[in-house]
């Protein structure tokens, strides 16, 4: 099966700067700088369809189009590689195997936008993948490939490798941006939204690690061969699936975007583990309601997966066999999300502690059934939270509750888990 971003990988190590060039690398840079306008290349990405890959979806050369140009100071590039989505490691995967597709797709980026300064913040605890882009932007400057007129086209632009505070919501584009500027990683009020006035008050785009990979091979291959790799007529391109719990091969896979639940599964993850049946997934994440076995057709596509009642998110599926307590597993989850809230607000700072609470009752055998109803009721008292960690964090209670209320009721009724042993 051809690939995008994982063309140039070696097995159990990373690609050599000698070996991408080798490969083409950087010829798509090349290829803008010397025979493409910005324009062109904003409008083969918007062409192209690729949406954003870190969980939103939105159009990438849309968002580019947002970007104030007629204004005063400079414009800024963010490549968010803050990626502490709990199930979810693609980006870490994509750095540690080969860290100069991204620097040429952040090459290009800044060329079409207009931007001569970029930043890749990432994630606190990927020190290899970090010490990969060092190591590669130190090479691409001394080949002229990045810093001051690169390959001679009067282009210019600097990449500066940031390493997060160590925070969830560092990942939240505008939290992210405070937190670049050394301020207090809080999410700030949109509007003005980050195209408009962003880091250090000026005009700013923030883009994933893999949407960003994906830029080098729509220029050097066009939009058409990008489109041409999904499955069903909505989607484009590939999509980097990050696999774990319960399936025989954890891994993360390079597949087209559209494939089926089902797909994934039985094929390069080699179906369940010996005396598992499916139960159900979290189909983009920690922070996406559950797909349970009606689901395994449902293309992974985000329309698609949306139309069926969740997100696709970042694409990190965790799957879950018939032993698996869901109630036990969504408490872990909310967890996670209650500890990483930052305490802005109100509905995120008290509602998530209070939710966790009530899953504890429930999992210990203290629960009733008016719980069930109040756990509802923050499913939409906590949509008016000030950023979306609180919804996300009640993406996997609205799972629960629409596809194993019954075994939220025997918890209730049993008065203990019927799981625990």
């Amino acid at each position: 099966m051809e690939q995008i971003l994982f063309r140039h990988n070696k097995p159990n190590r990373c690609v050599t700067f000698d070996e991408y060039r080798a490969e083409g690398g950087f010829s798509a840079l090349a290829k803008a700088l010397k025979e493409l306008s910005p324009d062109q290349v904003q409008q083969a990405v918007i062409d192209s369809g690729l949406r954003g890959r870190g969980g939103a979806g939105f159009p990438t050369g849309k968002k580019w189009s947002f970007l104030a140009r007629n204004v005063p100071g400079p414009r800024w590039l963010i490549c968010n590689s803050d990626e502490m989505e709990p199930g979810t490691y693609k980006d870490r995967t994509l750095l540690e195997a080969n860290p100069y597709l991204l620097l040429e797709g952040i090459a290009l980026t800044s060329y079409a936008i207009g931007v001569s300064h970029a930043f890749i913040f990432i994630r606190r605890g990927y020190e290899q993948a970090a010490a990969n882009l060092r190591r590669g932007v130190a090479e691409c400057r001394q080949a002229g490939l990045v810093g001051e007129n690169i390959l001679g086209s009067g282009f210019s632009c600097e990449i500066d490798v940031h390493v997060s505070a160590g925070r969830y919501i560092c990942g939240e584009e505008t939290a992210l941006m405070n937190a670049l500027e050394g301020k207090r990683a809080n999410p700030r009020s949109k509007p003005p939204f980050p195209a408009i006035k962003g880091l250090w008050g000026g005009p700013t785009v923030v883009n994933n690690v893999e949407s960003l990979s994906n830029i080098p091979a729509i220029i050097s291959n066009g939009a058409e061969w990008f489109k041409a790799f999904g499955r069903i007529p909505e989607a484009a391109g590939t999509k980097l699936f990050c696999v774990s719990g319960h399936v025989s091969t954890c891994a993360c896979f390079e597949l087209p975007m559209g494939i089926s639940l089902g797909e994934i599964i039985e094929g390069p993850c080699n179906g369940m583990r010996p005396d598992s049946r499916f139960k159900a997934c979290l189909p983009g994440g920690a922070s996406t309601p559950y797909f349970t076995e009606e689901h395994w057709n449902v293309p992974m596509d985000f329309d698609a997966v949306a139309k069926a009642g969740s997100r696709l998110g970042t694409g990190g599926i965790v799957v879950f066999d018939q032993n698996t307590c869901m109630v036990a597993a969504t408490l872990n989850l909310v967890r996670f999300y209650a500890r990483e809230s930052c305490g802005w607000c109100t509905p995120c700072r008290e509602g998530l502690p209070y939710v966790v609470n009530l899953l504890e009752e429930i999992e210990n055998g203290r629960g009733s059934e008016e719980y069930i109803a109040i756990l509802r009721d923050h499913i939409n008292l906590l949509k008016y939270a000030f950023c979306a960690l609180a919804l996300g964090a009640m993406g996997p209670v609205e799972g629960l509750l629409k596809h194993f209320q019954d075994e939220v009721r025997e918890h209730i009724a049993k008065g203990k888990c019927p799981f625990k042993k």
